[in-house]
């Protein structure tokens, strides 16, 4: 069993029932799902957006805490994440803070990231993606 990361895209799928989700069962399979620290913040201004009640929000707490192995940050992940800032600005092609936490997340760990919004980790060395999306 080898360890990946998800987008939270691919969680969302997942979490949704989004018939996408299903794309991604081959990637997932046999595999520890792994998110960051990342993903899971914007899960739950998700659910805050949508005003969701705490019967739901517990929900999606214990949900994250049985299918996932949350990924924290430490000063590496950190010193990561401003290179991919960095490096990103200075070729003209902006990332935003959420997927460059998530890039350096995949980057910190040596793990795969699967994501359906490849074009959004473009040009990040040492990152392996995974999609369905051609």
């Amino acid at each position: 069993m080898g360890i990946v990361l998800l987008d939270t895209n691919i969680v969302s799928f997942i979490l949704k029932g989004d018939s996408r989700a299903a794309d991604y069962e081959p990637h997932l399979t046999d595999q520890q799902l792994a998110i960051s620290f990342m993903t899971v913040a914007e899960l739950y201004q998700w659910a805050a957006v949508r005003k969701w009640g705490e019967r739901r929000r517990d929900q999606l707490t214990q949900t994250l805490k049985a299918d996932y192995t949350v990924l924290s940050f430490d000063v590496r992940l950190c010193q990561i994440w401003g290179e991919i800032r960095a490096r990103r600005l200075s070729i003209g092609k902006p990332i935003s803070a959420q997927d460059a936490w998530v890039a350096a997340t995949a980057s910190h760990y040596a793990i795969p990231l699967i994501t359906h919004n490849p074009k959004d980790f473009i040009d990040i060395s040492n990152l392996k993606i995974i999609t369905t999306v051609e």
